[in-house]
């Protein structure tokens, strides 16, 4: 951001010293301490009232778009993609075998299935369906949506299924059993509640749920974990941890090292700070001496791997430690026994990876693209690394790998190139690649092309973004352009394939951003830690120097720019609009927070603490109060016409901080569009139809606005 309009609150208190006025007092005062909440009841989150006003806006708003010329066509579009007969399956490996979670036009709930990897590597695989969601919904009564599975090892024949009602967080849990393709009967079965649960061994779970009173966490998570056996109550589980009540949760798992289970428990005190204990052969639980901010990952050959996000013992942030599991009961002592795996540039961060049996596979962040590395262990203490050819400049990555085999899945993609999917051999010296599917083209991608830039934020960082636009662009500032961001828990804004998005905009000529503000992780943990708490304003400058830089350039204009998020990137989004609405024709706000006073008092908003700071303290809440979009609305300002879209099921980010921005703009009489689906939890959606219908809304809002 070139220029940081100062806030009432921000001017007020740089005139304090020489302005001593009763008058002056009183307003900063109302300024500080905000008269009560008049829309505190649209945080009734099935209130009737609250779901009236989302009916009558719905309403007005389906009626609006659809009545646009644009929308059929938009709309035809995105149904001819997402139910394209030609979708790759996006595949995960167990046991050997590929797992894969499929959802058309006549399972709209979905189905799970699996095959071989030689059937997947056919033209029509043959899939051996394990669960139809829809025929269990229909017998059920219920809306189940998918929230992924959990196996048993080694025999791989029972999983724990995660499903939620509406796409909400909190999940039942239930246990399945694969060869009769049912759930088991006197199973394990635990209630809708945001629980964690994962298998110690057949006859054995580690839960963390709600308990009852006073379980639960000030976050809304799970406080404390115990272990339940098989054929005794819930209520009988034996306590193994407890948290704190200010801390966000507890939970316990098992980790797998050349097939053994090793059991860990960990309390995570904040976002990001963990204490982690393991469980040695005696049960005995032995604190890991490790930085609180220091994520742990995986084991591999004996070690457990460590990542940095702090400076440490001489190491940088985002260095990647293997620290034996035999040294961990010597306490600090551990430390002279750590070996660096990968230690960072300026630009090179890891980003992930997967592990087989003799290898594992990192994926490395190079100027925000990424490639892959294999990484041998040869005891006591060498680590290798090699590079791994996979495509041209864009995004290879491994996503999947078999512990009991050296074979592993991997993907590559660009804005341009449909996602191709591929399996290794970690154990192969030629690391050579087996095309397994290519996904189809979905638009004409030949007359585009992908650029690169830097704006310069208010305080002089360069911030990149990459453009994806017509070759022959003019750069007279007439073209329509989305500008897309996050900018926040350490999460990369990375390219990927267009798909839909590419045939209803880039190929008709819309112009599209992706941003790499300070707050993701595409520049390691400091990109990140550079815009927490007080200095969080400083995502929007970089927000908007972006905006200024794509006008500044030729690109577009104010009357035919956008801004678009979701989630955190929702609170970019409205930060952004709120500061300089002067740049923007259009924004739209997905799942967003923004009461930035009370986001810490709803759903899982104290969990983020970390992230955005505490309101409750006077210094962090004049903070807050420099870009809380909902305190920051004005009557006297003139704002573009924004869309603001959430989902009434939404349990993590609280459909309120929707609702209440949209009636506080009706009521200054500023223009502004509304939808909130019934379902569909945090993403927004929960099958295919409702993805169209919010996809298509939302891109008829953006060709509208900015033409």
């Amino acid at each position: 951001m070139k220029s940081f309009p100062a806030s009432k609150l921000l001017l007020a208190a740089l005139l304090l010293a020489g302005c001593k006025s009763s008058s002056f007092q009183k307003e900063l005062k109302s300024m500080s301490q905000p008269e009560q909440d008049p829309y505190l009841w649209l945080e009734e989150v099935e209130g009737e009232k609250a779901l009236d006003f989302a009916k009558s806006e719905n309403e007005v708003t389906i009626k609006h778009f659809k009545s646009n010329p644009d929308f059929k066509n938009i709309e035809a579009d995105y149904r001819k993609i997402f139910f394209a007969k030609d979708r790759v399956p996006a595949v995960t490996m167990t046991n050997g075998e590929l797992y894969n979670f499929w959802q058309d036009e006549k399972n709209l709930r979905g189905v799970w299935r699996k095959t071989s990897v030689a059937s997947y590597q056919t033209a029509n695989p043959k899939w051996d369906v394990i669960l139809d969601l829809d025929a269990v919904s229909k017998t059920e009564n219920e809306n189940w949506v998918w929230k992924g599975a959990s196996f048993l090892r080694p025999g791989y024949d029972r999983v724990l299924l995660h499903l939620s009602r509406g796409g909400k967080d909190a999940v039942v849990v239930r246990e399945f059993d694969l060869k009769t393709k049912s759930f088991v009967t006197d199973g394990f079965f635990i209630p809708e509640s945001k629980t964690n649960a994962s298998w110690k061994d057949q006859d054995t779970l580690f839960v963390g749920t709600d308990w009852g009173p006073g379980s639960m966490t000030t976050s809304g998570y799970p406080r404390i974990v115990k272990t339940w056996k098989r054929g005794t109550p819930l209520t009988a589980a034996e306590t193994l941890a407890e948290a704190n009540t200010t801390d966000m949760s507890a939970y316990a798992y098992t980790l797998y090292d050349e097939s053994k289970p090793f059991y860990f428990h960990q309390i995570r005190k904040g976002f990001y700070s963990t204490k982690l204990w393991y469980h040695d052969k005696s049960g005995k639980a032995v604190l890991v001496p490790k930085p609180d901010d220091a994520e742990s990952w995986n084991l591999f050959k004996g070690n457990l791997m460590i990542e940095l996000r702090s400076d440490y013992k001489g190491m940088k942030a985002g260095t990647l430690l293997a620290i034996p599991l035999n040294s961990l009961e010597l306490g600090e002592k551990a430390w002279s026994q750590a070996q660096v795996v990968f230690a960072p540039t300026d630009k090179r961060f890891i980003e992930g990876g997967c592990n087989t049996k003799s290898h594992m596979i990192m994926v490395v962040s190079n100027n925000v693209l990424t490639q892959m590395e294999k990484v041998t262990f040869t005891p006591p203490n060498i680590w290798k690394s090699e590079p791994i050819a996979l495509g041209n400049n864009g995004m290879a990555s491994c996503y999947d790998g078999d512990d009991e085999s050296d074979i592993y899945l991997a993907t590559y993609t660009d804005f341009l190139t449909p996602t191709s999917y591929y399996m290794a051999s970690a154990s192969d010296p030629k690391n050579k690649f087996t095309l397994l599917k290519q996904a189809s083209k979905r638009f004409d991608s030949s007359s585009l092309t992908t650029s690169r830039f830097e704006a310069t934020s208010k305080d002089g960082t360069k911030i990149p973004y990459f453009v994806v636009h017509k070759k022959d662009l003019k750069m007279d500032g007439s073209h329509p352009t989305l500008q897309y961001g996050y900018g926040g828990f350490q999460q990369s804004m990375t390219p990927s394939y267009l798909g839909a998005f590419g045939k209803v905009w880039a190929e008709k000529g819309g112009v599209y951003v992706l941003t790499n503000l300070r707050g993701g992780g595409e520049f390691g943990p400091k990109w990140h830690q550079a815009v927490l708490k007080e200095n969080r304003y400083k995502v929007y400058e970089d927000n908007v120097a972006i905006s200024e830089d794509l006008i500044a350039r030729g690109f577009t204009s104010p009357e035919h720019l956008a801004i678009s998020g979701g989630s955190n990137g929702g609170l970019l989004v409205g930060a952004t609009v709120t500061l300089r609405p002067d740049l923007y024709k259009a924004a739209v706000i997905g799942v967003p927070l923004l009461d930035m006073l009370r986001y810490h008092k709803l759903l899982a908003g104290a969990s983020w603490m970390d992230e955005y700071g505490n309101p409750d303290d006077p210094e962090m809440r004049k903070a807050i109060l420099k870009y809380s979009p909902y305190q920051k609305l004005s009557p006297t300002a003139k704002y573009p016409e924004v869309f603001v879209m959430t989902s009434t099921k939404d349990d993590r980010v609280h459909p309120g901080h929707a609702r209440k921005f949209v009636a506080r703009m009706k009521e200054q009489k500023h223009p502004v569009y509304y939808y909130e689906n019934t379902e569909g939890g945090h993403a927004g959606n929960a099958n295919i139809e409702q993805s169209i219908l919010w996809e298509s809304l939302k891109t008829t809002y953006l060709w509208e606005k900015l033409k």
